[in-house]
C-alpha cells in the first residue's frame, strides 16, 4: 500500500489592497429606498415571498390569507409589489400586502358556501 502526500494549499497574503476591501462598510441603504426584490436580496434583506412557500400567497381560505397579508407586512418592497401588481392587473392572489380577486384590491376574503342568513355573535 502507498501512502499519498498531498501539498499543502498555500494561503494567500493579506495585502493593504484586501484588508481594505474586508473593511470597506457596505452602504446605508434604509428599507424605504428598496424598489425592488433583487435590490433586497442584494443587500440580504429577507423578502417573505420568497422565504415562504408561494402557495401561500394563493390561498384559499380566509385565514391562510390573512396569514399571507401579515407576511407582507414585514417586506421591504412592500410598495413597490403593490404597484407591481396593478400595473400587471394581476388577477388574484396577495401582493404587496393586498388581496386581489378578479383583478380588483378586496379587503377580506370571503369563505366558500352561501353566506349566513342571521348575524354570529364573535
Amino acid at each position: 500500500m502507498s501512502t499519498v502526500i498531498t501539498p499543502p494549499i498555500p494561503s494567500v497574503p493579506k495585502t493593504s489592497q484586501n484588508t481594505q476591501a474586508d473593511q470597506a462598510d457596505p452602504p446605508e441603504v434604509s428599507l424605504m429606498q428598496l424598489n425592488s426584490i433583487d435590490q433586497a436580496e442584494a443587500l440580504g434583506v429577507p423578502i417573505p415571498c420568497r422565504a415562504f412557500d408561494p402557495e401561500v400567497f394563493f390561498a384559499e381560505t380566509p385565514a391562510d390569507v390573512e396569514y399571507a397579508k401579515s407576511l407582507c407586512g414585514t417586506c421591504p418592497v412592500k410598495e413597490a409589489c403593490l404597484a407591481g401588481a396593478l400595473d400587471r392587473r394581476e388577477p388574484w392572489g396577495v401582493w404587496g400586502g393586498e388581496l386581489f380577486v378578479q383583478g380588483v384590491i378586496v379587503a377580506r376574503k370571503r369563505p366558500r358556501g352561501r353566506p349566513r342568513k342571521t348575524e354570529v355573535a364573535a
